[in-house]
């Protein structure tokens, strides 16, 4: 099987970004008379240079991997376009499950924080990425080399799902055509994903395509507007701050807690929020909280 050579399109993607990041400052600035947090955007871009450069250490390493797993594939699944048909939907499923797991364990959630940080949201947003993630989050796109997706394809429409999440970070965008938001992620169900109102919280995970979150009941329509950040916010500006705060704090929950083995191993892989002693709150009680208010009033 011949492999073509693919590029590495989210380089090539960084004047895009550039380019639509200072049209959307116009755009907000003179356009909807807004003020706009250069400080906060500044921090975000940072973080995303910082992602590009590990990511020329990482996506090598991960790419040996791959191919060295590939070895054990059950097909051999050819560079046709039915096969990069097949990928989008299958690619896009492991992502959304990816992303769910982050939501859904602290472990994942310490590198995923990061790109939840920021109180704004618009392009910038979304360039704020994990320096930790790739070191690890590579583990659920396995299961496609053992199919017998080529580690090259793989890594192609990952990058490809990780370009159209770009564009969906922003306020500018109200709603796309009814038939566009039934199917596809829009920065309408993106806004829901990225806010702390209760109702919103752990929803809305797909990457290019929604239909995994109505699923898998994890679905919530935008009805009143989004409050961006954390449930606790981490105010701050300093890069080292974002990337780390949670693995310290979840390292400290580990190693502090006075408490039995088994629950500390818990601070893994339970819910953020989560404490051995049941003083925590996880998103599912935020919720429920919301839904009786609502319920009573």
């Amino acid at each position: 099987m011949q492999i073509p050579d693919l590029p590495n399109i989210i380089h090539y993607a960084i004047p895009f970004f550039v380019l639509t990041v200072i049209i959307e400052v116009i755009l907000t600035v003179r356009v909807k008379m807004e003020q706009y947090e250069y400080k906060d955007a500044l921090t975000s871009i940072t973080m995303g240079l910082g992602n590009v450069f590990i990511g020329l250490f990482t996506k090598g390493i991960i790419l040996s991997v791959f191919l060295f797993i590939y070895n054990f594939r059950f097909f051999t699944i050819p560079f046709t376009w039915w096969a990069w048909f097949i990928l989008l939907f299958a690619e896009d499923f492991v992502y959304y499950w990816n992303h769910r797991v982050g939501h859904e364990s602290r472990l994942f959630w310490a590198s995923h924080v990061v790109h939840h940080s920021s109180q704004k949201y618009n392009l910038a947003t979304a360039l704020r990425q994990t320096w930790s993630g790739s070191f690890y989050t590579f583990i659920f796109w396995i299961p496609l080399v053992f199919i017998g997706f080529h580690p090259v394809m793989i890594l192609m429409q990952m990058s490809i799902s990780l370009l159209y999440q770009y564009l969906i970070h922003t306020e500018l965008i109200d709603r796309m055509p009814s038939w566009f938001e039934r199917i596809f992620n829009t920065p309408s169900h993106h806004r829901v994903h990225h806010a702390t109102n209760p109702q919103y919280l752990d929803r809305n995970h797909g990457g290019i395509f929604i239909i995994w979150d109505k699923l898998f009941g994890t679905f919530e329509p935008e009805s009143e507007k989004p409050i961006y950040g954390l449930v606790s916010n981490i105010d701050t500006y300093n890069p080292l701050k974002v990337a780390f705060h949670e693995w310290f704090n979840m390292l400290r929950d580990v190693f502090a807690s006075k408490t039995s083995f088994l629950n500390r191993f818990k601070y893994f892989i339970k819910p953020p929020g989560w404490k051995h002693d049941g003083t925590g709150k996880i998103s599912n009680d935020y919720r429920n909280e919301w839904l009786k208010t609502k319920k009573e009033s």
